[in-house]
């Protein structure tokens, strides 16, 4: 059955608003009615998990084992296609959770290589990323950025259950401006 008909069988049967929105996504699939994806698609036949949406709706960052490896692969829904990020995916650490920032100008991630990961925050312009919780001896997950880049929340067991915690990164960093 194609894309199609499935989603008039959703639209008849469920919610119509479904349907347009099943639809509207659509084209962010590819060619799924031929079992292959376009390469500018966002999709693939990979695993891709664990999406996050840019402030201003631009961007979406996932973790997609497409090349192999875990990694963190940033797309562009404006203009549909990949953004490099060089210097952020590694073959020695497992990247997972990313988090954007108004702009996608900064992404948060957790990633290691030694089974406990640390939260790092990679800047698209100066396309470094910098460690936030080295030395840090507990758990962390689910970090979420701040629009603007700033702070970043997560979820910590250091008090033996779990707990938010907040880092802000000063009043000297370069924020993620809603006009870019």
């Amino acid at each position: 059955m194609s894309p199609a008909i499935i989603v008039a069988a959703i639209r008849r049967l469920f919610l119509p608003s479904l349907g347009t929105v099943l639809i509207g996504l659509g084209g962010l699939l590819g060619g799924c009615d031929r079992g292959t994806l376009e390469p500018s698609s966002i999709n693939s036949r990979y695993t891709d998990e664990q999406p996050a949406l840019s402030g201003n709706g631009q961007f979406v960052a996932f973790v997609s084992s497409r090349h192999g490896i875990s990694q963190i692969l940033l797309y562009n829904l404006k203009v549909r296609q990949f953004i490099a990020l060089p210097g952020l995916n590694s073959t020695m650490t497992i990247a997972q959770n990313p988090s954007l920032s108004r702009n996608a100008r900064y992404i948060a991630y957790l990633a290691g290589n030694q089974g406990k990961p640390d939260l790092f925050i990679y800047d698209r312009v100066t396309q470094r990323s910098e460690v936030l919780t080295s030395g840090y001896r507990n758990v962390i997950r689910s970090p979420s950025l701040s629009p603007d880049g700033r702070y970043l929340v997560f979820e910590t067991d250091r008090r033996g259950q779990w707990d938010i915690e907040v880092i802000d990164r000063g009043a000297d960093i370069e924020l993620d401006k809603p006009e870019g």
